[in-house]
């Protein structure tokens, strides 16, 4: 049901190990926000906390506690413990966040007010912004008010690159244009060659 990376599991047990037997269990509770992009909220907890409604599962070497109505969100989902400049922590990738959605290839380029729209914010504002990291965001595919987005340049597999997406581009798109409900990021960042950060 749930994986986790080596990282994860060595972090957990050492911090389980520095308990000296108090905490035995690794309870995982979704937070309250989107469902696209659910939080999730993990603590280490003795066996007597588990509350009712709560079920627990096998996790690697230490039981994991959940909530049943958490079970749907958490199936197939990996927690992974993360380390960035500026923080670190645990993170749980859904099996929805692992497969972002994929746009149907058009022929040609995409057509239509919003893609012409759109095409001008990212020529008049955001790629003047981002080229001196010698970066380039260019638009893939326009479904309803979806818009699928394709990094290149320094952007491609730069450590900042969604940062860069949700904080400054995604932000002035839906200022120029409020009807977009969706911007997803469809760049394979694992190819990139000569990131502005690197990883």
């Amino acid at each position: 049901m749930l994986t986790f990376t080596d990282r994860a599991t060595e972090v957990v047990r050492a911090f389980l190990d520095q308990s000296s037997g108090e905490l035995e269990a690794l309870r995982i509770s979704a937070q309250p926000g989107s469902p696209v992009a659910p939080r999730f909220e993990l603590t280490l907890i003795s066996m007597d906390e588990r509350e009712d409604g709560e079920m627990e599962i096998e996790g690697p070497g230490f039981p994991v506690v959940i909530r049943l109505g958490d079970s749907g969100q958490l199936e197939g989902a990996t927690v992974d413990f993360v380390e960035r400049v500026n923080e670190s922590g645990f993170e749980v990738k859904t099996l929805a966040q692992a497969t972002p959605p994929t746009p149907v290839p058009s022929s040609g380029a995409p057509e239509g007010e919003i893609a012409d729209r759109v095409r001008g914010v990212l020529d008049t504002q955001v790629n003047p912004a981002i080229s001196a990291h010698g970066g380039m965001i260019s638009l893939v595919e326009v479904q309803d008010t979806e818009i699928f987005v394709q990094m290149s340049g320094g952007c491609q597999g730069c450590a900042m690159s969604r940062m860069t997406l949700r904080q400054g581009v995604e932000r002035m798109l839906r200022q120029a244009i409020p009807e977009l409900t969706a911007v997803h990021d469809v760049t394979d960042h694992d190819s990139g060659e000569n990131p502005f950060f690197q990883h």
